[in-house]
């Protein structure tokens, strides 16, 4: 099994990014996925997750902002990310698990390594 993120960089406050999950190794029928965001001294944070028949749901934080997607495929998982701010800034990781959940990352079997992203005021 593996995830590998992309997409990570430095943004300005109001950009926008896309990161990208490449997921192998499993049937992503079976699995939903998620993305998280750590930022230095806090917690891991759930931001967005995506159903294994491919329903979104998003953290509070980045509602309206942030939209979870997968191509035709299943394989590959996006993060669009707009209207950035500085608190955005972290790791960002997605994660693979059987059952979808923003507050509980330890439901979660299978994770990436990780992308940086960086929003400057």
């Amino acid at each position: 099994v593996q995830l590998v993120e992309s997409g990570g960089g430095l943004v300005q406050a109001g950009g926008s990014l896309t990161l990208s999950c490449a997921a192998s190794g499993f049937t992503r029928d079976d699995y939903a996925i998620g993305w998280f965001r750590q930022a230095p001294g806090k917690e891991r944070e759930g931001i967005a997750c995506l159903t294994s028949d491919d329903n979104p749901n998003y953290a509070d934080s980045v509602k309206g902002r942030f939209s979870i997607s997968s191509d035709s495929g299943k394989n590959l998982v996006y993060l669009r990310m707009s209207s950035l701010k500085p608190e955005d800034t972290g790791v960002y990781y997605c994660a693979a698990g059987l059952l979808p959940s923003l507050m509980y990352p330890d439901v979660y079997d299978y994770w990436g390594q990780g992308t940086q992203v960086t929003v400057s005021s």
